[in-house]
């Protein structure tokens, strides 16, 4: 994997045990050479793991619709800083320029943007890695709902198996690289199929 999309909060939680996590995922990235693609933001945990990339002399491309940046959100020392026009263009462009995703803690947009790729998963449309970082337990009754929704019959077992799960940085890194070479690299994203990027910008 060359780039990995993380998704997260833009708060950093009641527990500083986020925010030492989403750091420390930002700096494997960077000591594993794993360009970072995130939301642009320099708030929350969203700024901690942009914090750790390049803080380590790693790489970071944020992805920012304009109506953010101009509430003075986005972070200024990355390596790119692309500005879009939507929420939903964001979302296209950081996983059309990824490896695979993985998701720490966060809220309705983390929860948004973690299912939206475990469709696409699902779907083959995305065909990399799915990883979540299960800190503190965060994740635990969301995994145990994945199990209900196995058990009734609505997610096949196969699909509940797409998402990697691990509370250890490097251990899900690691165990989301054997899924790439178990089921190939992620296949090209069409993004004239949900993206006009005739407005886009970078810096």
């Amino acid at each position: 994997m060359q780039s990995i999309v993380v998704y997260c909060g833009s708060n950093f939680g009641k527990n500083k045990i986020y925010a030492e996590a989403a750091y420390a995922l930002g700096a494997e990235l960077a000591r594993r050479g794993i360009r970072l693609i995130y939301g642009g933001g320099n708030m929350g945990l969203m700024g901690r793991v942009a914090d750790g990339a390049m803080e380590n002399n790693g790489s970071a491309t944020g992805i920012i619709p304009n109506f953010l940046a101009k509430l003075e959100v986005a972070h200024k020392t990355l390596t790119e800083l692309h500005f879009v026009d939507t929420m939903h263009e964001r979302k296209a462009r950081m996983v059309s320029l990824s490896d695979g995703v993985i998701s720490l803690p966060g809220g309705y947009g983390t929860m948004d943007e973690l299912f939206e790729i475990l469709t696409w998963s699902q779907l083959r449309i995305f065909e990399g890695p799915v990883g979540l970082l299960n800190v503190n337990g965060f994740y635990d009754l969301l995994l145990l709902q994945l199990d209900k929704m196995v058990e009734e019959g609505f997610l096949h077992i196969d699909k509940r198996k797409l998402l990697v799960v691990s509370d250890n940085v490097a251990e899900l890194l690691d165990e989301m690289e054997k899924f790439s070479q178990k089921e190939g690299e992620n296949k090209p994203l069409d993004k004239s199929l949900y993206v006009d990027n005739s407005s886009e910008e970078a810096i």
